[in-house]
């Protein structure tokens, strides 16, 4: 068997967590990961204390290690947050967009709708060409230490985002939206902009709806409030 090394161990685990096959709330035991990736306790350890300091699992000493639940009071804080600052990213954007990035994007939001028309869209596929095509305006405005800031802070809202892709697996309806978001960005419509750019942002929580807490309220952190209807979310 080949023994991966600790960026390998953490690597496979981040993404595992991440994209929701290892599952919030699940438990993670040294014993099967060690034999898993045939390695001793101390890469192990060292690879669950990295993932405990991003925040992705819960070490309880001499008891269980468990990928960290959702906290929806978080992601709603984080959804706001990155509105507030890509609505303002792409306001920028447009206003000094040239045809050939206007272009590109469509290039790239048709290659989500390819995607989307297939009969099991990927979904781990859809997410990474989706954050590239937000990814864009954040680069062609020089903003790509704020994008990277972004990422680093968000991972209960990127692990949202998973579960709405998994969970309703309306690939269209985002594809829609993006549509709809680039229309205004080539007309220059700051209003327009800022009112999709909230829509979609808030998109997975009007989709996912009383799902949130039913069917994968064990996802999330006990005694969670749920707003009562996903408009509430809105700024």
């Amino acid at each position: 068997m080949q023994a991966f090394s600790s960026h390998d161990i953490f690597q496979t685990l981040y993404q595992q967590i991440m994209l929701l096959e290892l599952k919030p709330g699940s438990t993670l035991r040294e014993n099967a990961l060690c034999e898993q990736f045939g390695v001793s306790r101390t890469p192990v350890r060292s690879v669950l204390q990295e993932l405990r300091i991003a925040g992705l699992i819960e070490v309880t000493p001499y008891k269980s290690t468990r990928v960290t639940q959702l906290d929806f009071d978080t992601i709603s804080q984080q959804i706001y947050l990155r509105n507030a600052v890509e609505s303002a990213v792409m306001t920028d954007f447009a206003a000094a967009c040239t045809p050939e990035q206007l272009a590109q994007l469509k290039t790239r939001n048709d290659a989500l709708r390819r995607l989307a028309a297939q009969p099991h869209p990927d979904p781990r596929m859809f997410y990474e060409l989706d954050s590239r095509l937000h990814e864009s305006w954040f680069l062609a405005t020089g903003k790509d230490q704020l994008w990277q800031l972004i990422q680093t802070s968000q991972n209960s809202y990127s692990r949202f985002r998973m579960l709405d892709l998994v969970a309703v697996g309306n690939f269209g309806d985002i594809v829609a939206e993006h549509d709809v978001l680039l229309d205004a960005i080539a007309r220059n419509d700051t209003a327009a902009i800022r009112a999709q750019c909230s829509r979609h942002l808030y998109g997975g929580v009007m989709r996912l709806g009383e799902e949130l807490s039913t069917k994968y309220a064990d996802y999330f952190v006990s005694g969670t409030h749920w707003p009562d209807h996903a408009k509430e979310m809105q700024p």
